[in-house]
């Protein structure tokens, strides 16, 4: 069978058979109890909060493009702790990335220690102690919000020969990035809050893996501790599949002429994108990755800067998250993760390249 392009996959992804007289992605099931067979009790749909048929065309999708069983939950945060709590125990150690998301380092230094699992914290480009008696290691790759890479084919054989499972948060990527379980990992977590989706409308996580008890174990601590997106959110989800391919295209186009228009200005340090040949992520990110993100990274020197920046520009948002349709920047130490003061992660949309080039070069000028 000759393997479909990504936009094609991404347009017919979890979609259900043609049926004249249907529309092409049914909408929303937005039930809460459903009817049972006053004899039989549930078959397919019980209550809404184990199983929805909604969200459960959403996991086939998002299966399909990770080419892993799925479990959607309310936000890429519940989706990595549902994994963290499912697998660890009272004396585990898990392997964390020093550089990523700062929330789950605040978790693991909170309710991990309180419940007696140990947590290292490793840069995400190495280098990496031995895994020797690490039951998890977590990776995040590209790191967010520094774009470090790391090589997976060699951390997750590593980890697998010191007895470790490896989890990859793609959120920065998406699976038309990377796919970390061809890569060697045996779980992915990600947020579909971000590229995924895209429109900026829609709080959501994901776990995928091929291991079958592990889905079995994170499907129980869904089902019993209730972080699931809800149907519409699914349905939001669903539909903004389709145009990910192309969004992915004009964001990363739009993060390639990004970098290069600062790489050429003296009043603009320590820039990041994994798709500069100058970059130190590049030469792994191009053999692991299928395209790069577009969100690149880089300091404008104080938070007074960055302000005057984002003032003096028209088209750069100033929020947090990234990877939607417009534009935005997020100084990231007003959130109290460690960067600079002046550190900035712009996220590109899907603005037309020169108009997007001619307004960071006339803010940065003003500021």
């Amino acid at each position: 069978m000759t393997t479909k392009g990504d936009g094609t996959r991404v347009v017919h992804a979890g979609l259900p058979s043609p049926v004249p007289g249907r529309p092409f992605l049914p909408g929303p099931v937005l039930a809460a109890p459903y009817h049972l067979d006053p004899v039989e009790g549930p078959t397919e749909n019980g209550y809404g909060r184990p199983d929805n048929p909604t969200r459960r065309a959403l996991e086939a999708a998002i299966g399909e493009l990770e080419d892993g069983t799925v479990r959607a939950f309310a936000s890429g945060q519940a989706a990595i702790t549902a994994l963290l709590l499912s697998v660890l125990r009272s004396g585990d150690t898990v392997a964390l990335p020093s550089d990523g998301y700062f929330t789950v380092r605040a978790f693991a230094e909170g309710t991990l220690r309180d419940l007696g699992v140990a947590a290292v914290l490793v840069p995400t480009a190495g280098p990496y102690p031995s895994f020797e008696g690490v039951r998890l290691v977590l990776l995040e790759t590209p790191a967010n919000p520094g774009l470090d890479v790391c090589d997976l084919r060699a951390v997750s054989s590593a980890a697998h020969a010191a007895g470790a499972l490896v989890a990859v948060d793609n959120t920065t990527a998406t699976p038309l990035g990377q796919r970390p379980l061809e890569l060697g990992a045996d779980v992915v977590v990600a947020s579909g809050t971000k590229a995924l989706t895209g429109h900026s409308d829609v709080l959501l996580g994901y776990v995928a893996t091929n291991d079958e008890g592990l889905t079995d174990r994170v499907t129980t601590w869904r089902a019993q501790t209730g972080g699931i997106p809800g149907a519409f959110d699914c349905w939001l989800a669903h539909r903004s599949l389709a145009t990910l391919d192309l969004r992915l295209a004009r964001q990363s186009a739009n993060a390639a002429a990004v970098a290069e228009l600062l790489a050429g200005r003296g009043d603009v340090t320590g820039l990041r994108w994994p798709g500069l040949a100058a970059d130190a992520s590049y030469e792994i990110a191009r053999s692991q990755m299928r395209r790069i993100p577009g969100i690149v990274s880089f300091d404008l020197g104080s938070a007074e800067r960055v302000a005057r920046f984002l003032t003096a520009s028209e088209l750069v948002f100033a929020a947090t998250s990234f990877g939607g349709l417009h534009t935005t920047a997020d100084r990231r130490a007003q959130w109290g993760d460690d960067t600079p003061p002046g550190f900035v992660r712009l996220s590109c949309g899907i603005e037309d390249t020169a108009d997007l080039l001619a307004d960071l070069t006339a803010a940065l000028d003003g500021a």
